[in-house]
C-alpha cells in the first residue's frame, strides 16, 4: 500500500494542531475533485504545502498534475473541494500568488516586448490605467537580470527561444513579489542552461522564505531540486519530505508498469543524482 504522509503531520483531522497547520500552510487543498466530462481528472485530493519549501508535484502523464494546480488557482472549476491560501479563501489572497503556466499554453505570436511582459507582473501596483514610470521599468529590468535575460528587454517575445521565453515568464512572476510561486512544468523543453538558471532562481526564492510548488516531470532530479514531493495519479498517492515520500513503494504505486522495477529502485535509493539510465525526463 502506498505511503501517505499528509495527515497533518500525524494530527487527527479537526484537531487544534491540524487546524493550525492548515492556517499556516501557503496552500491547503481539501477534497478537490475535477472532472472532464464524466471522467475524473483529480479525485478527492488533499494537499498541504509546507511554507518555505520547494515542493514537486509528480505523477505519470494524465495523472492530474497540471489540473490540480489550475484548480487550486480557480482556472479550472472543481466539482467539489476547497482551497485555502495562507489560511484564507483563494480570492482574498491572489496578490500573494505568482503563477507560471506551461509554455505551450501561451500565445507567443502576440506582438509585445520582453520588458512589457515582465511589467505585466506589476499590474496590481499599476492598475488598469496606471502610469508606467522609470521605477517600474527598472524593477522589471532587475527581474530580467535575475533570470539572465536583461539584454533581451526590447526584443519581441516571439523572437526568443523556448528556454528564453520560459525565463521571461519567470521574471514576470518575480515582478509580482509574491509569497507563493506555482509553476507548471517550467523545465519542459528547455536547454540545460535555462534549467540551471531557473532552479537557481527558485532556490533563492526559497532562501528568501518564499514557497515554491512545481509540476515536475523529471524524476531523476526530484531529490536534487526539491524538499518535498506530492505524488498523484488522479488520487493522491503520497506527500511529504523527499526522503520519506519518494520511495520505491510510492513510485510503483503512482506509475505502476510505466516504470521498470529497476528504475524505481534506483530513483528511490539515490534521489540526489541524475540517472543516465532514465535519460532524465520520464
Amino acid at each position: 500500500m502506498a505511503v501517505e504522509l499528509a495527515r497533518e503531520n500525524g494530527a487527527p483531522a479537526g484537531s487544534t494542531e491540524s487546524r493550525q497547520h492548515l492556517q499556516q500552510s501557503p496552500l491547503a487543498i481539501r477534497g478537490l475533485t475535477v472532472t472532464y466530462g464524466e471522467k475524473p481528472a483529480v479525485f478527492s485530493v488533499d494537499m498541504t504545502v509546507e511554507p518555505g519549501r520547494m515542493t514537486a508535484i509528480i505523477g505519470p502523464n494524465g495523472a492530474g498534475k497540471s489540473t490540480l494546480l489550475k484548480a487550486a488557482l480557480g482556472i479550472v472549476p472543481p466539482v467539489s473541494g476547497r482551497v485555502q491560501v495562507f489560511g484564507k479563501p483563494l480570492n482574498s489572497q491572489r496578490g500573494r500568488i505568482a503563477y507560471v503556466p506551461q509554455r505551450a499554453s501561451v500565445d507567443w505570436d502576440f506582438p509585445t516586448r520582453v520588458i512589457d511582459v515582465v511589467m505585466m507582473g506589476l499590474y496590481r501596483e499599476l492598475g488598469l490605467l496606471g502610469r508606467i514610470t522609470g521605477r517600474h521599468r527598472a524593477a522589471a529590468k532587475a527581474c530580467l537580470d535575475r533570470v539572465g535575460m536583461g539584454d533581451f528587454a526590447t526584443r519581441q517575445i516571439g523572437q526568443l527561444s523556448g528556454g528564453q521565453q520560459q525565463r521571461v515568464f519567470l521574471a514576470r512572476a518575480l515582478a509580482q513579489g509574491a509569497d507563493l510561486y506555482l509553476l507548471d512544468e517550467p523545465f519542459a523543453g528547455v536547454d540545460a542552461a535555462t534549467e540551471k538558471a531557473i532552479i537557481a532562481v527558485l532556490k533563492q526564492l526559497r532562501a528568501d522564505g518564499k514557497t515554491v510548488v512545481v509540476v515536475h516531470h523529471d524524476l531523476a532530479t526530484v531529490g536534487e531540486y526539491f524538499d518535498n514531493v506530492f505524488l498523484i495519479n488522479t488520487r493522491k498517492v503520497a506527500e511529504g519530505p523527499v526522503a520519506q515520500a519518494f520511495t520505491a513503494e510510492t513510485l510503483q504505486s503512482a506509475y505502476g508498469g510505466r516504470l521498470a522495477t529497476a528504475q524505481v529502485d534506483q530513483l528511490a535509493t539515490a534521489p540526489t543524482s541524475r540517472h543516465p539510465q532514465t535519460g532524465g525526463a520520464l
